[in-house]
C-alpha cells in the first residue's frame, strides 16, 4: 500500500484549477463529484446489506433455521467489522484513502457474488463475516475524505447526503424480496455485485485531497494555479502560503496515544455511547420489519419487503432534508444546536415507534413508522458533521473508526436480541417494543453532548 505524503513531503496540494478562484468556504471547492462517488460507495455497501432482510424469509424456508440463528447473521457480521475498524482508522489517517476505498468496494462486490453460491447456512454465515469485515472501513474513510473535500460550513449538508444514500439503499429490501419471489433469492446477490464493480472504477479515479487544508483556509481564497498532486508526478508543487497550511506533514503520535486523545474528547465519548444505543434500536427495526409485517399483518413476503423498503427510503430522505435545515437553523442560534436537533429527533422517533407497533392496520403502521424514521433520520447530518468538527484533521479517520466501533456493537446486538425475545415470547411485536428504551437513551446522550461541543471544537482548531 502506498504511503500518503500528498499533503506534506511534496508540499501542500492546493485546490483544483478554476477560471475564477473560489473560497474553500464556498459550497464545493472541489466540485460535487467526490461526494457523488463516496456516497455511491456507501449506497453499494448498504444496498447489499439491505438485501438480506428482503430475502431472509426465503432463505429460512430453504434451510429451516430459527429467528435466533437469523439474528446471528448481523451479530457475527458486526463483530467481524469491529475487529478491523480500528485498523481502518489507523490506515485512513496514514495512507492514500482513495486507493483503500477502491479496494474495499471491490471486496464488497466479490463477497456479494459469493453469497449467491452458498450451499448451506454455515457457508453463508462465513461469507457474511468476510463481507462485514470489509464494511468496517467505509465509515472512517468516507468521514475523513469528505471533511477534506468540503469546508466546515458545507459539511452538514455533505454528510447529510452521504448519510442519506445508504438509507436510500433500503430499496435493497424491495429488490431482494421481489427478485427472490420471482427468480429465487440467489439472483438478488448476483445482481447486486455488478454495480459494485462500476463504483470501484469511479473510486479509483478520485484525487486524494490534502488533510486539513480547508480547516486552515477558511475564508482565504485558494491559489488558482494549485493542482491536485498524483503519485505519478514526482516534481514539487507550489506550496500554500504559510498562514494557510504548514509546509511539512505533522507526524502522527503513536497509535495508543492517538486513541487516548480521541476517546478523551467528551463530545466523542458521549456520541459514541449515544450512537451505540441508537444503532441498537434502528438495526433491530430495519432487520425485522419485513418479518413483522409478514407475520402480524398477514401479507406476502414480497409485499412486506416492498412496504418496509418504501417506508425506509421516503422516511429517511424526508428526515435528512429536514434535519439539515433545522440543524443549520438551530446551530446558528444555540450552542451545539445541531446536536440538539439530532437528539430531539431520536427521542421523538422512538416515541412514534411505540405508537406504530400498536397499530392493528398495516397502513397506519406504515404511516407512523415513516414518521418515526423521518424523525430519527434528522440526526444523520447533524451528528456526523459534529463529529468531524471536534476532531483534528490528522485523527479524523481514527475518530470516525471508534464511533463506528460503538455503533457496530449496537448493530450487532439489536437484531439478535429482537430475534431471541421473539423466540422466547412467540411475539415479534413484543420484541420490537423493547427497542424504544435504547432509542430514548441514544437521544438523551446526543443532547447531552452539546454541553462539551463548543470547547472540543475550539480545541480541535487550535491543534
Amino acid at each position: 500500500m502506498t504511503k500518503d505524503y500528498s499533503d506534506g513531503r511534496r508540499g501542500v496540494n492546493l485546490l483544483p484549477k478554476r477560471r475564477t478562484p473560489r473560497s474553500p468556504d464556498d459550497h464545493a471547492p472541489y466540485g460535487w463529484k467526490p461526494l457523488a462517488v463516496v456516497a455511491a460507495a456507501g449506497f453499494i455497501d448498504r444496498f447489499e446489506h439491505q438485501l438480506l432482510p428482503g430475502v431472509l424469509p426465503f432463505i429460512q424456508d430453504e434451510w429451516g433455521f430459527s429467528d435466533t440463528a437469523a439474528g446471528l447473521l448481523p451479530l457475527g457480521g458486526a463483530l467481524a467489522a469491529i475487529t478491523l475498524t480500528p485498523l481502518a482508522g489507523y490506515l485512513t489517517d496514514r495512507y492514500r484513502r482513495t486507493r483503500i476505498l477502491t479496494v474495499i468496494v471491490l471486496c464488497w462486490a466479490v463477497a456479494t457474488l459469493a453469497s449467491s453460491l452458498a450451499t448451506g447456512f454455515g457457508m453463508f454465515f462465513v461469507i457474511r463475516l468476510l463481507l462485514a469485515s470489509s464494511e468496517g472501513f467505509y465509515g472512517p474513510l468516507s468521514g475523513s475524505l469528505l471533511a477534506d473535500f468540503y469546508a466546515p460550513r458545507s459539511r452538514a449538508k455533505v454528510y447529510g447526503w452521504r448519510g442519506l444514500t445508504p438509507y436510500l439503499a433500503g430499496v435493497g429490501v424491495v429488490v431482494g424480496g421481489v427478485l427472490a419471489h420471482h427468480f429465487g433469492w440467489r439472483a438478488a446477490f448476483v445482481i447486486a455485485a455488478v454495480p459494485g464493480l462500476i463504483v470501484a472504477a469511479f473510486c479509483a479515479r478520485l484525487p486524494e485531497p490534502p488533510r486539513g487544508l480547508l480547516d486552515r483556509m477558511t475564508g482565504t481564497p485558494p491559489d488558482p494555479l494549485g493542482t491536485i498532486a498524483r503519485d505519478d508526478d514526482p516534481g514539487p508543487v507550489p506550496e500554500a502560503p504559510s498562514d494557510v497550511a504548514p509546509s511539512r506533514r505533522r507526524a502522527h503520535p503513536k497509535f495508543r496515544r492517538q486513541l487516548r486523545q480521541v476517546m478523551a474528547t467528551p463530545t466523542i465519548a458521549l456520541l459514541s455511547a449515544g450512537l451505540a444505543a441508537l444503532a441498537f434500536g434502528l438495526s433491530g427495526i430495519s432487520y425485522w420489519t419485513p418479518t413483522l409485517i409478514h407475520r402480524d399483518h398477514g401479507v406476502s413476503e414480497g409485499l412486506a419487503a416492498s412496504v418496509s423498503g418504501a417506508v425506509t427510503v421516503v422516511g429517511v430522505v424526508a428526515g435528512v432534508l429536514a434535519g439539515t435545515r433545522l440543524g443549520r437553523h438551530w446551530g446558528d442560534r444555540h450552542s451545539g444546536g445541531r446536536l440538539l436537533a439530532g437528539g430531539s429527533g431520536i427521542v421523538a422517533g422512538g416515541a412514534i415507534l411505540v405508537a406504530a407497533i400498536s397499530m392493528p392496520s398495516l397502513w397506519a403502521f406504515a404511516a407512523l413508522l415513516l414518521l418515526s424514521k423521518a424523525a430519527m433520520a434528522m440526526a444523520i447530518p447533524n451528528l456526523t458533521a459534529s463529529i468531524a468538527d471536534v476532531l483534528d484533521a490528522t485523527s479524523r479517520g481514527l475518530g470516525f473508526a471508534m464511533v463506528h466501533v460503538f455503533g457496530a456493537f449496537g448493530v450487532a446486538f439489536g437484531p439478535f436480541v429482537v430475534g431471541a425475545v421473539s423466540d422466547a415470547t412467540g411475539s415479534m411485536v413484543t420484541a420490537m417494543y423493547a427497542l424504544a428504551v435504547p432509542l430514548l437513551l441514544g437521544g438523551l446522550l446526543t443532547i447531552a453532548a452539546r454541553l462539551s461541543f463548543e470547547s472540543d471544537r475550539d480545541r480541535a482548531l487550535a491543534r
